[in-house]
């Protein structure tokens, strides 16, 4: 049994956007069989064009696996519940695809 993979961004402000990725064996096999068309895919470099453009809210994108189990409402109650905690959790779990985080050194003002 594979896990569920995710990618997830979230801002300054919270959760943005999450999407469980479709394994692409299955992908590949739903195309060679012609039988049910694979779920159309997003694309993740809109998400990264949009971070890449609004800097200042210090947007980061990871891709994670995930027990089977979970689901993409799952994540979004885990980031309701503990924001900080859900990206501290993914952050040690996946890997950085996008990062405009800040640092404590890159704080002028506090």
């Amino acid at each position: 049994m594979k896990n569920n993979r995710f990618v997830v961004m979230w801002d300054c402000n919270g959760l943005e956007a999450v999407e469980q990725l479709p394994d692409p064996a299955e992908t590949t096999f739903a195309l060679l069989k012609g039988v049910e068309p694979p779920k159309p895919q997003f694309n993740i470099m809109h998400w990264r064009l949009r971070a890449q453009f609004n800097t200042q809210r210090n947007y980061e994108i990871y891709v994670f696996e995930a027990t089977k189990g979970i689901t993409v409402e799952d994540i979004r109650d885990m980031f309701e519940a503990s924001p900080q905690t859900a990206a501290d959790t993914i952050r040690g779990i996946g890997t950085q695809f996008y990062s405009d985080r800040r640092t404590e050194d890159q704080i002028v003002i506090r």
